[in-house]
């Protein structure tokens, strides 16, 4: 066995086990992850429901990084490959949070500005009964009669 194949062979027995550590690493944290929504759903607290999606949210940020660090080869590239891949995501992560914040900025100035807006998702629809009862049907007709006096009484007194 050459010098060249025992050191190929000892390449290949790390990149393995560091696959292996990067693997381990993943799961922990989609467990962690996954123990914090479970629990999340059973708290009444809007602060620490607050506090638990962002850790929640760090977590994902540090499972991204080490899937682009290793199983994307970026951690063994050059520094200026890195900067050239880093800055647009960080510009593209920059602009969906603009983004999300004005949207909702519009909506708020929206509900304040207008009056007689109102969200499609708050406004309750009545049941329209498709067999109207005998005394809604009595109601009804009561008061277009009433409707009609009034009317009748409006014109003679013209």
């Amino acid at each position: 066995m050459s010098n060249h194949d025992s050191h190929s062979a000892e390449h290949h027995h790390d990149a393995i086990a560091e696959i292996k550590k990067v693997t381990i690493i993943l799961s922990v944290l989609t467990i962690v992850e996954l123990i914090l929504g479970f629990w999340m759903i059973g708290i009444t607290s809007e602060g620490m429901r607050l506090a638990i999606k962002g850790v929640i949210v760090i977590l994902m940020m540090a499972k991204a990084f080490y899937i682009v660090a290793y199983f994307m080869h970026l951690k063994h590239e050059i520094k200026n490959f890195i900067m050239t891949v880093i800055v647009p995501l960080a510009l593209f992560i920059w602009f969906i949070i603009a983004f999300l914040s004005d949207g909702n900025s519009f909506r708020n100035l929206r509900n304040t500005y207008d009056p007689h807006f109102k969200e499609q998702s708050t406004i309750k629809v009545e049941e329209k009964h498709h067999g109207a009862t005998h005394e809604a049907t009595e109601k009804h007709e009561a008061g277009a009669a009433e409707k009609h006096e009034a009317t009748e009484k409006h014109e003679a007194a013209h």
